[in-house]
């Protein structure tokens, strides 16, 4: 697994424009079903039903963790080497998209299939000396404008990790609602990143995102 080299902090604009053009250039194929159970959440209102799982081998996306996708959400892996071989342009705004903090992006959950505007996204890095808090730190200290962040611990599965939820800017003097998780596994840390739209979309997908961190194990 590649391990991302931050490049500055990224504004919301920035990152909304890219996401098509890196991601549709960049991802690969749809996920199919996996075995797996939902789980309560500690913080979401519900658990969203599950459509499948991903992370072990043989599923969209090849992970150092294994979790259970919402139904109807469809995973893509995402290959950040395949930057390498386009334009240097667009290899330089790939970079900047794929890379945040001391993570790079390696698969990508799309929510407009289910009805939703937004994604969970799965990003990873080399193992390292750094615990999952100091992980998400950096990961949040990376992305414009963040701010309001409340952390706490959370276990689940055979891992303990560190969760945040914070803001970062909407429209005019509005703030969008983000919520991340990080956990250390023995191939690097991984970060669970929920957006969203705005606010609403991302109150709507927070089941999807609890089911997710209620159903993570370290893939075998």
């Amino acid at each position: 697994m590649r391990f991302g080299v931050g490049n500055g902090r990224r504004g919301p604009a920035r990152a909304a424009l890219l996401t098509g053009l890196v991601t549709g250039l960049l991802t690969g194929c749809a996920a199919g079903d996996g075995d797996g159970s939902g789980g309560g959440g500690s913080t979401a209102a519900e658990v969203a039903r599950r459509g499948g799982t991903v992370g072990a081998a043989g599923s969209a996306c090849e992970l150092p963790v294994t979790f259970d996708i919402a139904e109807s959400w469809k995973a893509k892996a995402v290959d950040a080497g395949a930057a390498d071989d386009v334009s240097e342009e667009l290899a330089d705004l790939a970079d900047a998209f794929l890379h945040q903090g001391p993570v790079t992006m390696a698969c990508e959950i799309d929510a407009k299939p289910a009805g939703n505007i937004g994604f969970l996204r799965v990003w990873t890095g080399e193992p390292g000396d750094a615990g999952a808090r100091a992980v998400l730190e950096d990961f949040v200290a990376d992305e414009q404008g963040a701010g309001r962040e409340k952390y706490r611990g959370f276990r689940a599965g055979d891992v303990t990790g560190t969760e945040v939820e914070y803001v970062t800017p909407g429209g005019g003097k509005e703030v969008k609602k983000a919520r991340a998780l990080a956990v250390i596994t023995p191939d690097g840390p991984v970060v669970l990143h929920l957006g969203g739209l705005d606010n609403e979309e991302h109150e709507a997908m927070l089941p999807a995102y609890e089911l997710a961190k209620t159903t993570l194990h370290t893939t075998p």
